[in-house]
């Protein structure tokens, strides 16, 4: 979350060294709204001169990324720029918020709807029309995305207003650069509730169906590590949307200290939680496991996250910190000391078996249409996955 202000190319090029080492192609970046868009009328000449640093070191090693606006949400916290902050408003944007950070500071204070205000809206086409703009014709550039999880920052005010921010902001995209596809990255809530983003409206508007999604936030997942959970994810989304789904965020936090899986207690932005943590080895055989089974249902790819644990000394800051999310630090296929999880091995020998998309051969059987769907939407998902 900090790479941006403390920007270092030769760190950069390093981490995509490793990346390519191990077969993978596609690395996911986000452009934390905060640093890039210092005041809605402008873009950070700094962050669009390193993103250029970014997208050559990609290409050097035939890597592509997918390039996230946006963020905005971003793994527990809620990160605004400052002047989308509305301290006199009456509520958050969404019911999510748990922590919202600005300037690098912790922040009491709500912001106004990216969806709906005029400000804001205008300020992102301004985002989009500098950065598509000046790297269209980039080769390190695979596909545009329109943010990560973005009902967990706000929510627009009903399916129809989601879907037409949907549809501007990616022929806006598209009128810049119609090479390049175009996504929004949607996670679960978009597929167990109707928070104003549903999976068939936004994937109607864009070039890639995506879903991100972990069994161990899931209650009715079969097991904390259900292998069979993130395929069935992406095979909903299909059945929805009649596009193959890209699996763009699956992955677990795995425990530092013990061997084996865990469960750890602690109080989370004021409230108890209770956090499955994998062992390294476990995790390592979920990961094996859930591969193939991508494969089976026509998933078009697979990202994990992520790429790193963060490192100790961020262990006080936004995410990471005692009273927010401290699973968070412990997500990466590399460990802070700069080794590699088991799980690397696993993606490093899937890679080198050659996988390619192929057409599903294990499907959700769609008995509903999506508005009916959308009537009791976790109700629908529970009990698809029943039979599935």
């Amino acid at each position: 979350m900090y790479w941006w202000g403390d920007f270092d190319r030769d760190e950069v090029a390093d981490e995509f060294e490793l990346i390519a080492s191990l077969g993978m192609s596609v690395v996911r970046i986000f452009l934390l709204w905060d640093d890039w868009q210092p005041t809605p009328g402008s873009v950070s000449s700094d962050r669009l001169r390193d993103l250029g640093l970014v997208l050559d070191g990609a290409a050097e090693r035939g890597l592509g990324l997918d390039v996230t606006f946006f963020t905005g949400h971003m793994s527990g916290p809620n990160w605004s720029p400052g002047w989308l902050l509305d301290p006199g408003a009456s509520g958050h944007r969404s019911p999510f918020v748990r922590q919202v950070v600005s300037g690098g500071n912790v922040v009491d204070s709500a912001y106004r709807n990216m969806f709906c205000d005029p400000d804001a809206l205008a300020a992102e086409r301004i985002l989009l029309e500098t950065v598509v703009g000046e790297y269209r014709e980039h080769p390190g550039v695979w596909m545009w995305n329109l943010g990560n999880e973005p009902d967990l920052f706000a929510q627009p005010p009903d399916a129809e207003a989601g879907r037409t921010w949907v549809r501007e902001m990616t022929g806006l995209v598209k009128g810049i650069d119609p090479i390049h596809p175009v996504t929004t990255g949607l996670h679960t809530a978009n597929l167990f509730t109707d928070n104003g983003l549903r999976v068939d409206h936004v994937f109607a508007e864009s070039d890639v169906a995506v879903m991100h999604g972990y069994p161990m936030y899931i209650d009715w997942a079969r097991d904390p590590l259900d292998p069979n959970f993130v395929p069935y994810l992406c095979a909903l989304v299909t059945a929805l949307t009649g596009k193959p789904c890209l699996a763009e965020e699956w992955g677990g936090c795995t425990s530092p200290d013990t061997p084996g899986s865990v469960v750890w207690q602690w109080i989370s932005y004021g409230a108890p939680r209770d956090q499955f943590m994998a062992g390294e080895e476990d995790f390592a055989e979920y990961v094996a496991a859930v591969l193939p089974g991508l494969v089976e249902v026509g998933a078009t790819g697979a990202l994990m996250w992520c790429f790193a644990d963060y490192e100790p000394s961020l262990w006080d800051r936004p995410p990471c910190e005692d009273g927010g999310a401290r699973h968070e630090r412990h997500f990466g296929l590399v460990r802070p000391d700069g080794s590699l999880k088991p799980h690397a091995d696993v993606i490093r020998s899937f890679a080198a078996a050659g996988p390619t998309v192929m057409p599903p051969t294990k499907t959700v059987a769609l008995d509903v249409t999506p508005d009916q769907y959308y009537l009791d939407p976790t109700h629908h998902a529970r009990r698809l996955y029943q039979t599935w």
